[in-house]
């Protein structure tokens, strides 16, 4: 059973989970104000701060957890620790804010699938290089790339998501996901290599 407190947060943020354009008056206080009052545990700046990012932590959560109701719940679970642990948060400037609960985020999001999930992760390469998937992955637009990201098998989406979009490097995909750096090599290379297929597969002329 959550904590009171955990409980209490729940129940404040998840009817705006469907509502996050919803704009929160908060004045004209600055970023570093309404963490301050976060801090405190102003529902009506917790609200705010909410409605800021969830749309862009949602998207990132589909990206790894397919089903839209498991990733409300990643979400609202990520906000949760988000604002029980923000008196640790130590303000850097603009963007420290976000590149700190974007962590959270995607933590938790890697939490819910290694409750869920076993990962088909695979030990060999092939004759996929890293010159030739490097290559192939410019070609392609990132939209395209994007709207097929979810139909990747559960460990390529991981490692491809980790490297691609969010900018780890691959010992830290490795320490963080319990693999090889070379699994972790050959998870993206396989990855690109499948989503250029399915490009193809779509008429995108990827295969030529």
């Amino acid at each position: 059973m959550l904590p009171k407190n955990d409980l209490e947060v729940r129940q404040r943020l998840h009817p705006f989970v469907h509502l996050t354009n919803k704009t929160v008056n908060t004045g004209t206080l600055n970023e570093t104000e309404l963490i301050k009052r976060c801090k405190k545990a102003d529902p009506k700046a917790q609200e705010w701060i909410y409605g800021q990012h969830a749309n862009a932590f949602f998207r990132m959560v589909m990206r790894y957890v397919k089903n839209r109701e498991d990733a409300e719940d990643v979400l609202i679970t990520a906000f949760t620790k988000i604002f029980n642990r923000i008196d640790s948060f130590s303000y850097q400037g603009d963007g420290s804010l976000q590149g700190w609960m974007k962590k959270i985020v995607i933590n938790e999001a890697l939490m819910w699938l290694r409750r869920r999930h076993s990962f088909a992760l695979v030990d060999s390469v092939n004759e996929l290089t890293e010159e030739e998937s490097l290559e192939t992955l410019s070609t392609m637009d990132a939209e395209d790339i994007y709207q097929m990201i979810t139909q990747l098998p559960t460990g390529y989406r991981t490692v491809f998501n980790l490297y691609v979009v969010e900018g780890y490097a691959h010992q830290e995909i490795a320490a963080t996901l319990s693999i090889t750096e070379s699994t972790s090599r050959t998870q993206l290379f396989k990855a690109k290599a499948l989503l250029k297929k399915m490009l193809t597969q779509e008429g995108f002329g990827y295969g030529t």
